[in-house]
């Protein structure tokens, strides 16, 4: 856990040293770099030899039907209040719905999960992160980028073309699930393990970009804008509530669950918005503020 925090920390400083030692416009072209080697290269590798070698079980019970359930409703909070109560522009919406569906669970919530429950409950977790998270990216968030991004087409239909034909995690998932176990060879899992890592660096120094080029006067401001507010409630209290009461009335779920519900907006989030046209300066802040918070949060439960 102490190894994940000082390397998200380490990332993001990493980033913030990148621009001001290159200057806005040569880091900008870096960080699109980085997000788009992330989004055409390293998510496909990951999305497919991982869903190779996944073996679905009825096993994993209603607490997954539970979590898509508790992500549909802050999804469509996220939607209603970006548009009927803040008004917000159809890029900026699209960012405050994707921060709040698309969850880091794996990167930090397995670990987090491991570090506070124990390792008998990484097995649940590993579920979740697989059937719920991974949908809720290459499926939903690539979807809301395209509905909601400028860089996604004018019209229903070109920005259908381009959620289906701008999408190789979908089109990983889909190869994925097709294959057989003997195309996901114990050398290449190994390898998404490392590539897993790789991803976690890389997505963190794009986002310490981002909140670079974003200060003011060459001073890191993260101010708690209304949006990025709505996004933070939503993503790091509402959702899980929402989770442990549905737990409580309906079925008891896994403590892994519930864990992995208040999980901070996903490092995927930022490639969504940056591949689809969404408003990177919400997502950046989101993204750092749930993230804090979060880690904040672990801490101190992890100490007490």
């Amino acid at each position: 856990m102490i190894a994940i925090i000082a390397a998200i920390a380490a990332s993001v400083a990493g980033g913030l040293a990148v621009e001001r030692r290159f200057g806005e416009e040569r880091a900008r072209r870096f960080a699109s770099g980085v997000l788009t080697a992330i989004f055409w290269v390293l998510m496909p590798f990951v999305t497919f030899f991982s869903l190779a070698r996944l073996h679905v079980t009825a096993g994993v019970g209603a607490g997954i039907a539970l979590g898509y359930v508790t992500l549909a409703i802050v999804g469509v909070a996220a939607w209603a209040i970006g548009t009927r109560v803040l008004r917000l522009p159809r890029p900026s919406v699209g960012a405050l719905i994707v921060v709040v569906v698309v969850v880091n669970t794996g990167y930090l919530g397995l670990p987090l999960v491991t570090a506070l429950l124990g390792r008998d409950d990484l097995p649940a977790a590993i579920a979740y992160d697989s059937l719920v998270s991974g949908p809720m990216f290459y499926i939903t968030g690539l979807a809301i980028g395209a509905a909601f991004g400028s860089a996604a087409g004018a019209t229903r239909a070109e920005r259908l073309r381009t959620y289906l034909l701008r999408n190789p995690p979908l089109l990983a998932a889909i190869a994925g699930l097709l294959a057989p176990d003997s195309l996901a060879p114990d050398i290449a899992i190994d390898v998404v393990h490392v590539v897993i890592y790789v991803l976690l660096v890389a997505g963190f120094v794009a986002l310490g970009i981002n909140l670079a080029i974003e200060a003011e006067g060459g001073f890191l401001r993260l101010p708690l804008t209304p949006p990025v507010a709505v996004a933070v409630v939503l993503r790091c209290l509402v959702a899980p509530g929402l989770l442990l009461a549905l737990s409580a009335i309906i079925i008891d779920v896994p403590d892994a669950y519930l864990v992995l519900s208040a999980m901070p907006a996903g490092v995927n989030s930022l490639v969504v918005a940056h591949n689809y046209g969404l408003d990177l300066g919400l997502t950046s802040s989101a993204l750092a503020w749930t993230t804090g918070l979060v880690i904040a949060g672990a801490t101190v439960a992890s100490v007490l």
